[in-house]
């Protein structure tokens, strides 16, 4: 059994107040599969590239487990590219260049060696391709987990409701859930999304941490305080990896244990803005998160007595 993750794999150049970069690797998959590759080691790639994609990402990501089956190469074409400037509170950014390149051509198609799939993570792509991989799988997986942005309720909020309706998990920032339910309490949106489908929703809020819902428990998950951000892009997609990459290894999918799934993709998440792209998490150890998940635990432990 394995984990499958369908997304984007590209090239960003990104601004932002404490620096910039040139063309560098980055995609919804490839940030997502960086952070899951901690946890587990049978990762298998659906996404499209072009010729001008690097060799040597391709390798990295091999040595790691991921399987590159499912990703197309068309190697007279470009990559998706994208390129944004990050504002001085790091949560808001402008689009600068948009290149669809071979997106543009993306038809996802299965290999048979990925039907035995058990873990689904639909990174954000198109409603209509998100669906399309979902009933391309012979076998329903054990859980389906969904990120989406604001751009397809703009766009395509029919097939975005329809995907929604097939997820077992859908992750959305607490704009994108005020938008997509027309409610702005987030614990009225959260019962109006989950009512769409899903039996479990996960509402990021960048620097202020994530709040996870299943019926009627929710639980909140902090954001550890750092002293330097120098990049928030992919921040969401390491968290959505860290967070199915621990369910994956573990095989549990119970509201507890997502609990812990929720801290350990906010500690992956916490490492990915250190630096520019997904360096970061080529550099971490094992020992690095085990640290830094203690911070997270110091960071909400009290004890207290009340008389």
């Amino acid at each position: 059994m394995s984990l499958l993750i369908a997304g984007t794999m590209a090239f960003d150049a990104i601004e932002t107040p404490f620096g910039k970069t040139d063309k560098i690797v980055g995609g919804s998959a490839t940030y997502a599969a960086w952070s899951a590759s901690q946890f587990t080691h049978t990762i298998k790639q659906i996404s499209i590239i072009g010729g001008d994609f690097p060799e040597e990402e391709i390798a990295a990501l091999k040595a790691k487990g991921v399987q590159f089956d499912g990703v197309e190469q068309i190697q007279d074409e470009k990559s998706f590219f994208w390129s944004g400037r990050y504002h001085m509170d790091m949560n808001t950014r402008d689009t600068l260049i948009t290149d669809l390149n071979v997106l543009e051509k993306f038809n996802p198609q299965l290999p048979d060696s990925y039907q035995d799939c058990e873990f689904l993570m639909l990174g954000n792509l198109m409603p209509s391709l998100q669906t399309q991989i979902i009933q391309q799988l012979k076998n329903r997986p054990k859980l389906i987990i969904m990120d989406t942005m604001n751009f397809w309720m703009d766009i395509a909020m029919d097939d975005l409701k329809k995907t929604i309706g097939m997820v077992d998990l859908l992750m959305v920032n607490d704009g994108e859930a005020r938008q997509l339910s027309g409610e702005y309490s987030l614990v009225k949106a959260a019962q109006k999304i989950m009512d769409m489908g899903p039996k479990f929703l996960i509402i990021k809020k960048g620097e202020h941490g994530a709040l996870l819902f299943h019926a009627n428990h929710v639980f909140f998950a902090p954001a550890l305080p750092l002293e330097e951000v120098f990049d928030p892009t992919g921040a969401g997609d390491t968290f959505a990896g860290g967070f199915i990459g621990h369910l994956a290894r573990t095989k549990d999918i119970s509201y507890n244990n997502m609990k812990t799934a929720i801290i350990i993709g906010s500690a992956m998440a916490s490492f990915v803005v250190e630096k520019f792209g997904a360096q970061r998490l080529k550099e971490i150890s094992k020992e690095d998160i085990a640290k830094r998940l203690n911070q997270f635990v110091d960071l909400v432990n009290f004890d207290i007595d009340i008389e």
